[in-house]
């Protein structure tokens, strides 16, 4: 596996497979790599004969008081678990090589990144539909894979493809979960054990509500049962539980057509993000 940091290389590296008319389809990742994102690599290769992933924590995404310098980092067992999956070519540049000095442009987004994640991290949408498009061109992808445990980023994501015209498709692998349920995420990492057990009600109070709304209760009452179900399980702050419908991520009172049911909320100091297809 190629390892490259600089964007000349990346692009002379790029420019030789299309030039063999060969696929390229990326991985977009901020490292500290598990399952999941293994799981993306897997279907990457099935739709691509070239596969690139990157890790590069974006700093515009981040508000200041959030978890930009501590967020867990490991390269050197990422580079061996990316090998392993059969990755051809890592890109992880730094902050200068995807923003470079004089870089200007700023994205804001509006429809599917207002609301649930736009209100409590105004800051991410704009800074995630920015890299994202940095990261399209740099590495000359005609497909990215994201995982569904985002759905709202992954709506911005494609939102932004399509407003934008980007030549690539944006594919998507359903949420890899551990046995007891809870969604892989890096996070996960800053869980001690009793938050760890703690954890696993979020994806339970979600199926829970997912049963209520298929029984015919509105959005409303099921959402607040799950939301309360986590304050009851230790969850110092829920800061949501809704449902939107999964075509266009539109809000809808009760289940009328096929949603997400998503939910975000407190462990300690950890922040927990969920949802499922309902």
């Amino acid at each position: 596996m190629l390892v490259i940091r600089d964007a000349a290389a990346l692009r002379a590296a790029t420019q030789g497979w299309k030039n063999q008319g060969e696929r390229i389809a990326l991985v977009p990742t901020m490292g500290y790599l598990h399952a999941g994102h293994l799981a993306l690599v897997a279907r990457a290769r099935e739709l691509a004969p070239r596969v690139i992933a990157t890790i590069f924590v974006n700093p515009t995404q981040f508000a200041p008081h959030e978890d930009l310098g501590r967020y867990p980092r490991d390269e050197a067992g990422d580079i061996a678990k990316l090998e392993a999956a059969g990755c051809d070519l890592l890109f992880a540049p730094d902050v200068a090589t995807v923003y470079p000095p004089g870089f200007a442009t700023r994205i804001t987004m509006a429809g599917p990144a207002e609301g649930l994640e736009g209100t409590h991290r105004p800051q991410m949408f704009g800074g995630v539909a920015l890299v994202c498009t940095r990261l399209f061109g740099l590495c000359a992808a005609d497909v990215a894979v994201f995982g569904e445990k985002d759905w709202q980023q992954v709506m911005v994501v494609r939102q932004v493809a399509r407003d934008l015209a980007l030549p690539l498709t944006i594919e998507t692998v359903p949420t890899i979960r551990a046995e007891d349920g809870l969604a892989l995420s890096s996070r996960n990492a800053y869980l001690d054990a009793e938050a760890r057990q703690r954890a696993t009600v979020l994806h339970a109070a979600l199926q829970h509500a997912a049963t209520r709304l298929r029984a015919g209760a509105g959005a409303e009452e099921a959402c607040s049962e799950a939301e309360a179900r986590l304050s009851e399980a230790g969850f110092r702050q829920v800061d949501y539980v809704a449902l939107r419908r999964a075509e266009d991520f539109a809000q809808m009172a009760r289940l009328e057509a096929p949603g997400r049911l998503l939910g975000a909320a407190w462990l300690g100091q950890v922040r927990l993000i969920d949802n499922i297809l309902v």
